[in-house]
């Protein structure tokens, strides 16, 4: 018997199918998503529903929109979470090392998802599991006060050395992952009470936006501006709030990872939402003339000019006149509208590369992205930590391991997660579906953060009752034709990418442009072929092509691939 096998739980067959459906079912909603954006321009992704759809292909476009979006990589994302718990628990059982393969694998998956991203598709989020789950063991077991040295270095370097900037991208995920840490697993108090220095910090840091906000506007030139008044009562808002839930619930231990997962994920969608109201609802701003938006152009056009240079901007003078409510709106303006010419470039160049570019331009088109938004990853690791510390307790308390014990939670997860999350979305595109530049008082922003935290309750929803169908008596149990897809799921995922690469760019197929609905249709013939194409493999071998490589190379030896016949 292999290594590998010898770390398997006792009770390990009804837990991994269950696991294995719902990643099956996940899969199907990530390439109802993905397949988009094979046409249609990456740099369009989070712009919403295009505004042209009609027909067939609005109803398509909009109930993938309110049933699918956003609620698959959070599924993703936690059943990564129950399998970084799964390969835990059987290393503990086993009595074996856990760190050193998990770090074959981290770092296995990071070339998987780099590759990905520039041989196949540049919407891979395989890259991004990566750095999140580098984060995860430095959340779980690294020292708070190392982390924070890590984050001080990057926020120097950011500060100091000229073109270092994206640092500061970095610096921000991992002092999340401070903060995380700081609450997860530190015991101490302030003196004799029971407050936590965690919380003490919070609401100094509270206390600091409220001076802030109270000093803005109220000093002139020589204060904050006006403008971050609000901005900064909603701060000190969220900072208080965050103190007094992280005293209020700190105990007991054994449920941190169950309440700090959704307070990760759900905070910055409420911050979103808190500022794309006041955005809809809030003080009007100053509004500039053409004549001064003219003028900000130009400075607006320098001063990126010598950002691209590393150099400082010329506003940047210590001898450099403050700028008036109007200068400051048309600068706002002007910046405006040059993100939306860029926006546009890079839309026509997108359109240009995928229809008429070939592979290798392709190739070194996405490889300068990829280049370009790896920092960026440890931003949006705080919103997959979350996901995964969830999944995490899922499985380290036995609910995903025992689920047929466990029905009356996943029946309350399906009952209230599906109408809430749902529902909340359907509200969301009442207020609007898509992005409209130039729009003063956009409620976008508002609908989409309305929509991502309905998203979290969804997808728990979505899990609880593939759950109940698996333990169901009726027909509806025949759910588990999923388990082969999903325990493939790394391969028929890079599969679809590849198929669809294939099929619709300019260098191969020259499909680009397939309508919405027919994109539906799709789906579900190539997820129809992968269902029985599954089954036949796993008949024969022991792990899909893909899971054997990444086997392979977390437990550092060569599995036996082909099944043996009874």
């Amino acid at each position: 018997m292999s290594s590998t096998e010898t770390m398997a739980p006792v009770s390990a067959g009804e837990r991994i199918q269950a696991l294995d459906v719902v990643r099956g079912f996940a899969l199907i909603g990530i390439f109802l998503m993905n397949i988009e954006f094979f046409n249609r321009p990456i740099s369009d992704l989070g712009l919403g529903l295009p505004p042209t759809l009609q027909g067939a292909d609005w109803w398509a476009g909009y109930l993938i929109y309110v049933l699918v979006q956003g609620k698959f990589w959070t599924m993703f994302s936690l059943l990564f979470g129950m399998g970084f718990a799964v390969m835990l628990t059987r290393a503990e059982r086993a009595g074996r090392s856990f760190l050193v393969p998990y770090l074959r694998r981290i770092a296995a998956l990071a070339v998987f998802g780099a590759c990905h991203h520039i041989f196949l598709w540049a919407g891979d989020i395989l890259f991004s599991y990566a750095v999140g789950a580098a984060c995860l063991l430095l959340l779980l077991w690294a020292r708070w006060w190392a982390v924070l040295g890590i984050v001080v270095v990057a926020a120097i370097c950011a500060a100091v050395v000229p073109g270092a900037q994206a640092v500061g991208a970095v610096a921000f995920g991992l002092s999340m992952v401070v903060l995380a840490s700081w609450y997860l697993n530190s015991e101490a108090r302030v003196g004799r009470s029971s407050m936590p220095w965690h919380t003490v910090f919070f609401y100094v840091a509270g206390l600091a936006t409220l001076v802030v906000a109270s000093l803005a506007g109220a000093m002139g030139e020589n204060g904050p501006p006006v403008e971050v008044r609000w901005p900064m009562i909603i701060l000190t808002f969220f900072l208080a709030l965050l103190g007094t839930l992280s005293w209020r619930f700190k105990d007991p231990v054994d449920k941190r990872p169950r309440r700090l997962g959704p307070a990760m994920y759900l905070t910055p969608m409420f911050i979103m939402l808190s500022f794309g109201l006041l955005q809809m609802y809030g003080p009007a701003r100053p509004k500039a003339s053409e004549a001064q938006v003219a003028a900000a152009m130009v400075e607006a056009k320098a001063a990126r000019e010598a950002e691209k240079a590393g150099k400082p901007a010329p506003e940047a003078a210590k001898d450099a006149p403050k700028k008036s409510p109007t200068e400051q709106a048309a600068l706002r303006e002007a910046n405006s509208r040059l993100n939306r010419a860029e926006h546009e470039q890079e839309q026509a160049e997108d359109l240009k590369s995928i229809t008429t570019g070939s592979y290798g331009e392709l190739v070194a088109l996405r490889a300068k992205e990829f280049a370009g938004h790896v920092p960026d990853e440890f931003g949006f690791s705080t919103l997959i930590i979350g996901m995964f510390l969830l999944g995490y307790w899922f499985v380290r308390t036995g609910i995903m391991e025992r689920p047929h014990e466990h029905l009356p939670l996943f029946r309350k997860m399906a009952v209230i997660g599906i109408p809430f999350g749902v529902g909340l979305g359907i509200a969301a595109s009442f207020l609007a579906t898509h992005q409209t530049f130039g729009m003063e008082r956009d409620p976008y922003q508002t609908a989409m953060a309305m929509m991502m935290i309905g998203n979290l309750p969804a997808c728990l929803g979505y899990v609880g009752l593939l759950v109940l169908l698996l333990h169901s008596n009726g027909p509806l149990a025949r759910v588990r034709v999923l388990a082969p897809l999903g325990r493939m799921a790394l391969t028929n995922y890079l599969t679809h990418s590849l198929v669809s690469s294939l099929y619709f760019y300019g260098y191969a197929g020259g499909h680009f442009g397939m309508p919405r609905a027919t994109q539906v249709g799709f789906v579900f013939f190539v997820i129809a072929l992968q269902v029985v194409f599954s089954h036949w493999w796993l008949a024969r071998f022991n792990y899909g092509p893909m899971e054997w490589v990444w086997r392979a190379i977390t437990y550092w030896t060569v599995p036996k691939m082909r099944r043996i016949a009874a």
